[in-house]
């Protein structure tokens, strides 16, 4: 019976998620950090578009806020890439994430001030995005210094589950704030929780080792943080199939089959508002909470590759069939699938990115990550509503949903270095 028993919680805990990254001090230190801090950072998210339409009265200005944001992403998501291969990546985390808390500060002076600026509003949305573009490649080319190896995977799994939980936890905690007060006082509410919260992600980063940049393969010519330095980067992805077919199906994950710009009109259209649109919005991440909380298997699949176009293929798929389907609970329940596939293909894609890419160039790497993972789901924004204006929503969102699956095989197998990719420790990598 004792032995059964065991074979019993082994099996269960196969399917649960993998904490074993956590008994590394560095890496348990800045999970809670940027865990609380994205938390945090959902305030703010939802507290900048009500103020800025409190403040306009128009849909037009709050769009403006992408834009804010995009661009300094763009400009500065490279940058920081190679920044984070010249200097210590603590030390560019902790700067670029005061830049980050700096904006966020301004938020709250402004909102007490009562200075209903929008013009302040962008620009202090578009410093923050500059200091999230900076810090974000430091924050995950640091990963792979603190975990090993063998552990990556299920590192990066923990880190997308908790941001990803923050991300429907946070909204509904700044509804609350907003149904108990009036928009001027919500926000500076909202804004002061951000602040305070962002605090620990300081006590986070301050506390971890130095990680200063390291030369390996060979290389002795020390990097540079400048445009030959990005170069540098670039050159080294154009080389790497591996590399550019991972990026390559994410974009097309993302452009082609994420339908966030057609849940307002659906949820009117087909389920009468209401309540209809915030569990649209909230299933993607409820599906990618549960695939978390679930992933224990992760970790253990050495074809990283295959999964990653699998779990495309599946997200695609769940997408195409929510479109079409005219029960809200069906469709929350396949935007929750897809939710749940993007995950691993989120955790498969930063892995092969951390394992495959030397040390010297992994910073400058990042920087290319960070502005696909940012400006696909924007890109897909505006395709899926320029097409709804042509075909209408429900082919525009299922047949987004069909040809990304469609397309993600295809590339696959016209190129199969993605399919044959194993993690270095199982098969020879050539850099």
């Amino acid at each position: 019976m004792e032995a059964t028993e065991k074979v019993v919680e082994g099996k269960r805990k196969s399917w649960v998620i993998d904490v074993r990254p956590l008994r590394g001090v560095a890496y348990r230190r800045m999970w809670v950090g940027n865990g609380v801090a994205y938390f945090g950072f959902q305030f703010t998210s939802v507290a900048v578009p009500v103020e800025m339409f409190a403040i306009t009265h128009s849909s037009a200005w709050v769009g403006l806020l992408g834009i804010a944001g995009l661009v300094p992403l763009l400009i500065f998501g490279l940058w920081g890439g190679a920044a984070a291969d010249v200097v210590d990546r603590r030390k560019l985390l902790l700067a670029s994430s005061t830049l980050a808390w700096i904006a966020t500060v301004g938020l709250l002076v402004q909102a007490v001030l009562g200075l209903h600026s929008p013009i302040v509003l962008l620009a202090l949305t578009a410093i923050q995005s500059a200091g999230f573009a900076i810090s974000s490649p430091a924050r995950q080319a640091i990963i792979p210094r603190i975990v090993p190896a063998d552990l990556v995977p299920a590192a990066n799994t923990l880190a997308y589950t908790t941001t990803t939980a923050g991300g429907v936890l946070g909204p509904l905690a700044a509804g609350l704030i907003f149904g108990a007060w009036s928009v001027d006082t919500g926000v500076t509410v909202a804004y002061a929780v951000d602040a305070l919260l962002f605090t620990i992600s300081f006590w986070a980063t301050y506390r971890l080792p130095p990680i200063p940049p390291v030369l390996d393969d060979g290389v002795t010519e020390k990097p540079t943080a400048g445009l030959r330095g990005i170069a540098d980067g670039l050159r080294f992805l154009v080389k790497q199939p591996v590399l550019l077919l991972s990026f390559a199906v994410d974009i097309i994950a993302m452009v082609l089959a994420m339908p966030r710009a057609l849940f307002p009109e659906i949820a009117e259209d087909r389920f009468g508002g209401g309540s209809a649109v915030g569990w649209l919005f909230a299933a993607i991440a409820i599906g990618s909470v549960i695939g978390g909380l679930t992933s224990g298997w992760i970790g253990r699949i050495k074809r990283q590759g295959v999964a990653l176009v699998i779990a495309v293929v599946g997200w695609g798929v769940a997408v195409g069939l929510a479109g079409l389907a005219h029960s809200l609970w069906l469709m929350v329940l396949l935007l929750a699938v897809g939710g749940a596939a993007d995950l691993v293909s989120a955790v498969y894609r930063q892995s092969i990115l951390q394992t495959f890419a030397p040390d010297r160039l992994r910073g400058r790497l990042q920087g290319v990550f960070t502005v696909v993972v940012a400006g696909g789901p924007r890109l897909g924004d505006l395709r899926a509503g320029a097409t709804a204006d042509i075909t209408g929503p429900t082919a525009s969102w299922a047949g987004g949903g069909f040809a990304a699956a469609g397309l993600a095989v295809v590339l696959a197998l016209a190129f199969p270095a993605l399919l044959r990719y194993r993690p270095p420790a199982d098969a020879e990598v050539t850099r």
